[in-house]
């Protein structure tokens, strides 16, 4: 299967500033990156397409991320089938820009470990070894899937698939975005990279949802120059029901270029 979409940057007034054209030069990209979460929706399209409401309540995928997204750019998502999994790819032209997998487990998830939920701070702190250090909880503020945040963000994306706008299902994007928010609502970040999550859903998100994120901090290592913090995260629904679980990495201070 093949998906075309237009790349769009949701996030160029967001306090992260590689998504601002000059600050992400410095880092050595042309230009402000597409956020890693709407890269992973561009890349969701053809799991849906191939299994439907099922992919979103039960369905598993792993999307690691290589080379920028940059707004404007004409984006194709590569889906080819390889036994009970989808092998995804994602290119601007001919440049890969991010890789995975997406299946359908045959077994119904659940939930591995306890999880605990504590609201942001009300001062956040600088992001740092002590305030990412693992073993610590990040809580986020609650978010209500609505009927108009849903529409605006089916647009942003460009998503061509019925199902979410017929049946109120929050996208797969949307719920990815508050594992960064995880991030974002906790301390005081620079300019930072999502490099890659692994996702299992537990549940379908619906309009008049009220969703919160609870992750913990499973690594803060030094790669290659770049600083990563690693994040076991849940979603989920004000009756504690889980939405997804996911495996999510980001580089929280990068390596400037030069």
């Amino acid at each position: 299967m093949r998906y075309e979409v237009k790349a769009f940057n949701l996030s160029a007034a967001s306090e992260n500033r590689i998504h601002d054209d000059a600050v992400a030069r410095r880092f050595g990209f042309t230009g402000a990156l597409v956020p890693g979460v709407e890269v992973y929706a561009y890349a969701c399209h053809p799991a849906v397409a191939r299994w439907g409401r099922d992919w979103l309540e039960r369905g598993a995928a792993e999307c690691r991320f290589q080379s920028p997204v940059y707004d404007g750019d004409q984006v194709t998502v590569e889906a080819t089938a390889a036994a009970t999994e989808l092998l995804l790819e994602v290119r601007r032209g001919e440049v890969i820009c991010a890789t995975g997998r997406a299946w359908l487990p045959e077994d119904a998830p659940q939930p591995s470990g306890a999880t605990c939920w504590q609201p942001p701070p009300a001062e956040r702190p600088p992001a740092s070894e002590a305030s990412l250090a693992p073993g610590l909880w990040l809580g986020t503020a609650p978010f209500a899937v609505t009927a108009a945040g849903l529409g605006d963000y089916l647009a942003a994306v460009r998503e061509q698939d019925p199902i979410y706008a017929a049946e109120g299902l929050a996208h797969p994007g949307q719920v990815l975005r508050l594992c960064n928010q995880a991030l974002v609502q906790n301390v005081v970040l620079g300019p930072w990279i999502h490099v890659g999550s692994v996702v299992r859903n537990h549940s379908a998100a619906r309009v008049g949802d009220v969703l919160t994120a609870r992750a913990r901090i499973t690594a803060n290592i030094l790669r290659k120059g770049h600083k990563l913090v690693e994040l076991d995260a849940w979603v989920l629904r004000e009756d504690g029901a889980v939405v997804a679980q996911v495996a999510h990495t980001a580089i929280w201070q990068p390596r400037q270029a030069g």
